[in-house]
């Protein structure tokens, strides 16, 4: 379920443009949009988090990126949009019409550079995923995960992780038993230590480079 609030709100892209937009509440596994629906808004994170995914012919998901808060997404190069978006938890959106973006571009070539970054961002994203699929290991990957995810939001020695190991284990290519056995593994090592499923300390960066180089 969504709710569009009536608050108008700005969302920086780049250095030298700002657009407004409305916020949007999403309710946790609410769809935001659809592979194939009209790509007619850009996004920001607010708050919580949401997932990018397809589904293979035999319904498998597959996860393809998550967005955090101060993340935007729904940057698309046609005018469909090719993955379908959930709200992972409760989660609060702005919304602003693509139209506004690409009509700045047209008119302003800095704010095309932003239109090219964002674009140039997300297959950044896609190659990124695409190397940690490429390792052998589940549990190389699941470092690689880890490790990335601490680049952006560690606090300290601390994670708070917005999605479940199912979630994780769909972007990682793997089962949630392969996932949890790393997750346990990793501990057993000293690498890091699980107060609960989704709140991670990592106790020995080094020890998780080297299972990622494994």
């Amino acid at each position: 379920m969504s709710q569009v609030v009536e608050t108008v709100d700005t969302v920086e892209f780049g250095s030298y443009l700002c657009l407004r937009g409305v916020r949007a509440r999403f309710d946790r596994n609410a769809e935001v949009f659809g592979e194939g629906e009209a790509a007619t808004y850009i996004y920001r994170v607010v708050s919580g988090a949401v997932r990018a995914m397809r589904f293979s012919s035999d319904g498998r998901r597959q996860i393809l990126a998550f967005y955090l808060p101060g993340d935007i997404f729904g940057v698309e190069t046609g005018e469909k949009h090719t993955t379908t978006v959930e709200a992972i938890g409760d989660t609060e959106l702005v919304m602003v019409r693509r139209s506004l973006l690409e009509k700045a571009a047209s008119e302003d070539p800095r704010a095309a550079r932003c239109w090219l970054n964002f674009t140039a961002e997300h297959l950044r994203r896609a190659q990124d995923h695409a190397l940690i699929l490429g390792r052998k290991g589940a549990g190389e990957r699941v470092a690689a995960f880890l490790l990335r995810f601490a680049d952006r939001f560690l606090r300290g020695s601390e994670l708070d992780l917005p999605m479940s190991r199912a979630d994780i284990a769909d972007y990682l290519g793997l089962t949630i038993e392969t996932v949890s056995r790393a997750f346990t593994d990793m501990e057993r090592r000293h690498a890091i230590e699980l107060p609960s499923s989704r709140h991670v300390v990592v106790c020995n960066r080094s020890t998780l480079l080297q299972l990622e180089a494994a």
